[in-house]
C-alpha cells in the first residue's frame, strides 16, 4: 500500500516528514516516553487548527486527531474525539482505546462505528500483510471485522518480537494511514 503524505498539503508533508512520512510503525501499546521526533511534531501540532491544516478535508478535526495518535498524542487524541459524532471520530477513538489496551472500551467504540468505508480497502491491506507472515495465525476474513483485530493486538503484544507482532504493526499503520486519508482528502 503506497501512503503519500504529500497529498494533504505541503503543511501536513512537513509535519509528517518528522517521522517517516506517515510510514512509521505505531506501537500496539501507547507509551509514555516521546521520541523527540514525536515530541517536535506535538510542539508544531499544538499551535495548527483543523481547518488550518485541512481546508477542504471530508473530516478536519478528526484528520487533526490522526497525526496526533500519529506522533503519540493519544491524549490529544482522544479530547478531539470524544464529543465528535462521527464515524470516524468514533474509530479514532477505538484505536485510542485499543492502544491503552483497554479492549473492552475499543470493541464500545468500534460498535458505533459500524461499517467503514475504509473497512475493505484495510482488508485487502490486511490479507497482503498477512500473506507475508502466514505463521502469524491470523486471518483477515472475508470481511474486515476490527472486533477480532482487537483479539489480535492482544495476543501479538503478549507475544513480543514474533510474525504475529510484525503483523499487527503493519496491519495497524494501514488502518492508520487508510483512515487518515479518508479524513484529510476532500470530501466527495
Amino acid at each position: 500500500m503506497a501512503f503519500d503524505s504529500k497529498a494533504y498539503g505541503q503543511r501536513v508533508a512537513q509535519i509528517l516528514a518528522l517521522d517517516h512520512d506517515g510510514n512509521n510503525l505505531i506501537s500496539l501499546v501507547a507509551s509514555a516516553p516521546l521520541p523527540d521526533r514525536a515530541a517536535e511534531a506535538q510542539a508544531l501540532l499544538s499551535g495548527e487548527t483543523p481547518a488550518g491544516l485541512f481546508p477542504r478535508a471530508r473530516a478536519p478535526e478528526e484528520a487533526l486527531a490522526g497525526l496526533w495518535l500519529y506522533f503519540s498524542g493519544g491524549e490529544e487524541c482522544h479530547k478531539m474525539v470524544q464529543d465528535l459524532a462521527s464515524q470516524e471520530a468514533s474509530f479514532w477513538h477505538a484505536i485510542v482505546h485499543r492502544r491503552e489496551p483497554d479492549a473492552d472500551n475499543s470493541a464500545y467504540w468500534f460498535r458505533l462505528v459500524g461499517s467503514h468505508p475504509v473497512f475493505p480497502r484495510l482488508n485487502r491491506a490486511a490479507a497482503e500483510i498477512l500473506h507475508r507472515y502466514p505463521e502469524s495465525r491470523f486471518d483477515a476474513g472475508a470481511d474486515w471485522d476490527p472486533f477480532r483485530f482487537i483479539e489480535f493486538c492482544e495476543r501479538a503484544r503478549r507475544e513480543s518480537g514474533s510474525s504475529a507482532e510484525q503483523a499487527a504493526l503493519e496491519i495497524q499503520r494501514a488502518e492508520w494511514q487508510l483512515l487518515f486519508d479518508y479524513c484529510a482528502r476532500t470530501g466527495a
